[in-house]
C-alpha cells in the first residue's frame, strides 16, 4: 500500500472544494488514489475544521456546519482577505454577512419560535397533501367514469329516451 505525503494529500482534497469541485471518481482516475481513499482523506480533513463540501455544490446547499465553519474562519479576516476566502470556496461576501447575521439570531431565543412556526408549516404541509390526494383520487374517479360512459354508449348506443 503506497504513503502519500500530507503536501500530496491536501492537495488532492483542495481538488474537491470550490473553485475546483472535483468528483472523487474523477481525482481518483486523474491521480490514481482508490475513491475509497479520498473519501477518508476527505473526512480527515473535516474532522481537522477545514472547509469541504460533502457534495460539490452551490454555497446554499451546504449545511449549517460548513456555513458556521465559513463565517467563523473569515471573522477575523480583513476585507482583502475575506474577498480571496470567497472567491477560492465560491462564496459572495454577502452570503457570508446573512449566514453571519443568521447564526446571531438564531442565539437570541429565536430558535423556539422557529420551532412552533416549522411545527404549523409541517402540519399545514400535511393537510395540503391529503388535500391534493383526495383531489387525485376525485379526478380519477370522474376520468374513469366518463371512460366508462363513453364506452357504454359506443357499444349500445344512445337511447332515444335521452
Amino acid at each position: 500500500m503506497p504513503s502519500y505525503s500530507p503536501e500530496f494529500k491536501e492537495q488532492t482534497v483542495k481538488k474537491m472544494m470550490p473553485p475546483h469541485n472535483r468528483s472523487v471518481a474523477h481525482l481518483s482516475r486523474e491521480t490514481g488514489v482508490s475513491e475509497p481513499t479520498l473519501y477518508a482523506w476527505k473526512k480527515q480533513f473535516q474532522t481537522r475544521g477545514f472547509l469541504v463540501p460533502s457534495k460539490p455544490s452551490s454555497p446554499d446547499r451546504w449545511d449549517a456546519r460548513a456555513k458556521l465553519a465559513a463565517v467563523i474562519r473569515t471573522a477575523s479576516m480583513n476585507e482583502a482577505e475575506r474577498s480571496t476566502y470567497c472567491r477560492e470556496h465560491g462564496l459572495y461576501p454577502e452570503q457570508l454577512e446573512a449566514w453571519k447575521e443568521a447564526f446571531e439570531n438564531m442565539g437570541a431565543g429565536g430558535h423556539p419560535a422557529d420551532k412552533a412556526q416549522l411545527t404549523a408549516e409541517r402540519k399545514k404541509s400535511r393537510s395540503l397533501e391529503k388535500e391534493l390526494l383526495r383531489k387525485e383520487r376525485a379526478l380519477a374517479e370522474a376520468a374513469a367514469l366518463l371512460t366508462l360512459s363513453k364506452k357504454a354508449r359506443a357499444i349500445w348506443g344512445t337511447s332515444e329516451d335521452d
